[in-house]
Order: C-alpha cells, then structure tokens, then sequence
C-alpha cells in the first residue's frame, strides 16, 4: 500500500471508533515531518484512547511500523507517528484550543467524503 491508501484505510478505522470531525492533511511538500496527518476528536478519555488504539492495532495488523505512541495515559492529544503518516487524536477541548488544521492552514484539507487525496 502507498501513503494515500495508507492514510483513506486509517482514517476508516478512527471513523468506526465515531472519531469527530475526522480529516485529513496533505502535508507532502509542505512539512518534512509526514506526509500525511490524521486529525480527529473524541468525547471523552475513553473515546480518545479507544480511537488511538484502533489506529495503532490497524496499522500494525497490516503491516505498517507504528514508530511512536504518545499521550496515551492523560488522552488529550494522542500523537501516533507511523512515518508517512501521524494521527492527532485529541479530546474536544484540546482539539479547540490547538487548532492544528489552522496551523497547517496551507495544506490540503480532505475528509472520508471528499476524495480523491
């Protein structure tokens, strides 16, 4: 699988854990960090790290490193870095006070929805 299959089936698997307001970054030559970005909300605690753990059994069930995991313990920003590709899974409140989507305002912007990547 290519980074854009990657990122479509990974945003598929936040989606069935109902991640809020799920999108997608095109960071390609715009960041060196990634490639892509995976931004998504949860509720609650549970909600965050029950989307975090569905992105990271995903990848690794199919095969894609996850590098790193972070904020999994407090679930108010989880970062999970699979190289190409980095999910930002935030609770609500964190979600509203970063606005990552505003930071990265020159990317591409994509949901489930809008295709094609």
């Amino acid at each position: 699988m290519n980074s854009e299959e990657w990122v479509k089936y990974l945003a598929e698997a936040a989606d069935d854990k109902k991640a809020q307001d799920l999108v997608i970054l095109k960071m390609k030559g715009i960041s060196i960090m990634a490639d892509y970005f995976i931004i998504c909300h949860g509720d609650s605690e549970k909600q965050v790290q029950a989307i975090s753990t569905a992105l990271k059994k995903t990848a690794e069930t199919k095969g894609l490193t996850v590098h790193r995991m972070e904020g999994y313990d407090k679930a108010r920003w989880v970062l999970i870095d699979m190289g190409d590709i980095v999910a930002h899974v935030f609770h609500r409140d964190e979600r509203d006070y970063y606005q990552l989507e505003k930071l990265w305002g020159d990317a591409p912007l994509y949901t489930l929805e809008k295709k094609p990547l």
